[in-house]
């Protein structure tokens, strides 16, 4: 869900403040569901587009700059993206890999290593001796030595989850969407984001994502 506040003119404090309290508010009116606090403005100046990108640490915060261009057939609007919500590059296979350990994400989000740990022993009865790697940006579960979930640390208290869908690509998203999950799609996986208290509603669903994802994986 977006939470867009929208304002006539230059960026100012209290319009960044009020993207943050309705984003805030409606998120705790629907805490299941996945929430992006959205401000469009004529002009997002360099001393509050430093302000937004800092606050977009912990909250996932989009900034839309939205100008009218003339044209022979009158006038229209555009709107250039200024600041997405920020994505941690992927990092699957990265050299330095052995380098970081729990200890390592035990600072770098609790919320991440608590949901990895979760899910690799909810998925023991599936996956053949699962374990957890650690890499810099990603926790993966591995099964066989082939990565199967990654968990990636999100803004606030949010963890990214992708995993590979492959020939079962319409029951997986069957399943999603059965969930009420608002979901990407990109380079063949699934990507969604989840809280730990969406984790503790959900957990059951990760079962049936490992076991569709082993089939194919197996097949």
């Amino acid at each position: 869900m977006y939470e867009v506040e929208t304002m006539l003119g230059n960026t100012d404090p209290d319009h960044i403040v009020r993207t943050i309290e309705y984003w805030d508010l409606v998120k705790r009116k629907w805490p299941q569901r996945q929430h992006y606090a959205v401000l469009i403005a004529e002009r997002i100046t360099k001393r509050f587009f430093n302000v937004i990108q800092i606050l977009s640490d912990a909250v996932p915060l989009i900034a839309i700059q939205v100008n009218i261009v003339k044209s022979p057939h009158g006038r229209s609007l555009h709107f250039t993206k200024i600041l997405d919500v920020y994505e941690e590059p992927d990092d699957e296979t990265s050299i330095d890999a052995g380098t970081y350990d729990e200890a390592y994400w035990q600072t770098r989000s609790k919320a991440t290593l608590g949901i990895a740990e979760s899910l690799l022993e909810a998925t023991r009865e599936v996956y053949v001796s699962p374990e957890l790697r650690f890499n810099k940006y990603s926790i993966v579960i591995t099964s066989g030595g082939y990565n199967q979930m990654a968990f990636r640390k999100r803004s606030g208290n949010n963890v990214l989850v992708a995993f590979r869908y492959g020939s079962k690509r319409d029951e997986l998203l069957e399943l999603l969407d059965s969930n009420n999950i608002q979901y990407n799609e990109q380079h063949r996986r699934f990507r969604f984001q989840m809280t730990p208290e969406m984790f503790k509603e959900k957990g059951g669903m990760f079962v049936e994502i490992a076991r569709l994802n082993k089939e194919w994986w197996v097949g």
